[in-house]
């Protein structure tokens, strides 16, 4: 074995130790603090309480190897072992969370590495933990072809924010601004809005509005097309100036060039058709809110409020547990909505159903998106059979799975595959598949 390999094996032997058992084996560090010497390494890498932004802010020029850092290697075994000591230290401090309570200062540093981490798997900060600034993530939770990356980080962030006292760092002001907006904050800022008064709620409300905010913009990029319809040619267009297609006008008119007069007579002008027909559409949203559905639930609230707000579009927004809940009158405003909603219970779909068909008008014009997992208790044969009779209405019926950034889900396996059967198959993924599904049905 070379001395490359050697040293390699000592970087990853400390890493695993320090990851199981966060005392120090003081054989494996001396190796490791000699070994990131040689490399001309700062030997604050080894160190899990410093974060990966304080070792970039003091060395500047390991910011560029930092990124992608996980997504090539090459044959140089010097490399690698530099490669390792970096790996180390994004796999140590984003996977040794520790135990016991954690500051708002704490989480704050967390979220910035795992930021690190991400972008060393070739993603963007954010991403596979579904934060709003993060973008579009990968259909399968994958970064750089690492699958179930976004899940686990998830999980590990929502730990992290279980572990906050937050109810006290939501009341001092000062700490409460170190707060990052995340999924997993916002899920525990709804389940505890009830408890929460004065500065706390106001605190609280401040960083819902600002998470909302943040998906907004970039869910209302991935749908500023869906309501532009298509060309209507059985309307003639109308003859202006502006609508003149002169490429057209001056094919058409070739014929009578004159080559004498150097002259091209035109006898006809050619228009361009602009006129769209844009039926009005219905759109009715019925979100599962019990705790398994708090990504859909945040997503597909502000996706509702953003088709809400294109032209001919009416939208309808209806919440469920044991009980069912029309939302629609605050459909437009995704942070009322969210205020309004109580997290966990049960299911119990055919309440939901029983307050969504009488909205059903026109069913060849009308879009019923349904987000759940599905699993219904005892009445899952009723709620199938009213979904197969407003499919067999004619209604566009569009059944989610999940509408996360992470694609994590978990749908009931009976369902699943009844609604296959209907050709109606589940969603799960991305939001943008849902997202895309609604502008072909709207366009």
């Amino acid at each position: 074995m070379s001395a490359a390999e050697n040293s390699r094996q000592v970087l990853y032997w400390r890493l695993l130790a320090r990851l199981f058992d966060p005392e120090e084996q003081p054989a494996l560090e001396s190796a490791s603090v000699a070994i990131v010497d040689d490399l001309g390494l700062p030997a604050t890498l080894l160190d899990p309480a410093v974060s990966v932004d304080t070792v970039v802010q003091r060395f500047p020029q390991l910011a560029a190897e930092f990124d992608g850092l996980m997504t090539t290697a090459d044959d140089d075994r010097t490399a690698e072992v530099r490669r390792a000591a970096l790996a180390s230290k994004l796999l140590l401090n984003v996977f040794a969370t520790g135990s016991g309570g954690v500051s708002a200062g704490q989480l704050a540093r967390w979220q910035a590495d795992a930021g690190w981490f991400e972008r060393a798997v070739g993603s963007e900060p954010g991403r596979l933990r579904g934060r709003a600034g993060g973008g579009a993530a990968p259909d399968a939770a994958s970064g750089g072809g690492q699958p179930g990356l976004g899940p686990v980080l998830a999980g590990l962030e929502a730990d992290l924010v279980k572990r906050m006292h937050l109810r006290e760092v939501l009341a001092d002001p000062r700490l409460a601004r170190q707060l990052t907006p995340s999924m997993s904050l916002i899920e525990q800022l709804l389940r505890d809005k009830s408890n929460l008064d004065g500065v706390a709620l106001a605190n609280a409300k401040a960083l819902i509005r600002r998470f909302v905010d943040e998906v907004a913009e970039v869910l209302r990029t991935q749908v500023a097309q869906a309501g532009s319809g298509t060309i209507d040619r059985s309307v003639p267009p109308k003859r202006v100036f502006r609508n003149l297609d002169l490429d057209r006008t001056i094919w058409k008119n070739l014929p009578n060039w004159s080559p004498a007069d150097e002259r091209l007579y035109v006898d006809r002008l050619y228009y361009k058709q602009t006129a769209k027909r844009v039926t009005p559409a219905r759109l009715i949203v019925v979100v599962d809110q019990s705790g398994s559905m708090v990504d859909s639930m945040v997503n597909c609230t502000i996706l509702a409020s953003i088709f809400a707000g294109l032209p001919k579009v009416d939208v309808h927004l209806i919440a469920y547990d044991t009980r069912a809940l029309d939302l629609t009158p605050w459909v437009h405003d995704p942070f009322e909505v969210l205020l309004r909603t109580n997290l966990g219970g049960g299911n119990d779909g055919p309440v939901a159903m029983a307050l969504a068909q009488p909205k059903i008008a026109d069913p060849r014009n009308t879009v019923l998106v349904w987000i759940s997992d599905f699993y219904e208790f005892d009445r899952s044969q009723p709620l199938f059979d009213g979904i197969e009779a407003v499919h067999r209405s004619g209604v566009r019926f569009i059944p989610v799975g999940s509408v996360t950034s992470s694609g994590a889900q978990s749908v009931n396996p009976w369902f699943r595959q009844r609604l296959k059967d209907l050709g109606t198959p589940v969603i799960s993924g991305h939001i943008r598949k849902l997202v895309t599904e609604l502008k072909n049905f709207i366009a």
